[in-house]
């Protein structure tokens, strides 16, 4: 027969050392399109599409994905912004309708091109803050 071990498992800080991550630092690092770890390597390798890993110190960014949530989080803050100046000028100075889209729409377009890959790589940074993805960096099984 196998004995039991009854002694208790005591936890403390030391027992489970993992590196600190800080939020807002990530979160700085990543809308800047760099590698949340070390804030060295680039977080992109295209607009959009986000490198396999850091090209200086190795972190691995495949399993973190966005998905739809900067487009969201793009539409959030592009219309927070248009939406009271499209309602001021239209109070203040009743320009013509043509004028207001000739104006709005690219604003609104170059607007949301320019906020999306900072907004993705904040939400890429703030994942791997968060240690919010499939596994961890410890323990790779799911």
């Amino acid at each position: 027969m196998e004995a039991v071990n009854t002694q208790p498992i005591t936890w403390s800080q030391d027992t489970g050392t993992r590196e600190k991550r800080d939020v807002w630092l990530a979160l700085k690092r990543g809308f800047q399109g760099r590698c949340p770890r070390c804030g060295e390597g680039k977080l992109f390798r295209a607009f959009l599409k986000a490198d396999n890993a850091c090209s200086v110190c190795g972190q691995d960014f495949t399993p973190h994905r966005a998905d739809d949530l900067p487009a969201y989080l793009v539409i959030v803050i592009v219309g927070h912004i248009m939406v009271p100046l499209a309602l001021m000028i239209e109070t203040e100075y009743a320009p013509p309708v043509a004028l207001q889209l000739a104006i709005y729409l690219p604003l609104t377009f170059a607007a949301s091109l320019l906020l999306l890959q900072p907004v993705k790589g904040a939400v890429i940074g703030l994942q791997w803050a968060l240690r919010m993805h499939g596994f961890d960096e410890e323990n790779p099984e799911p």
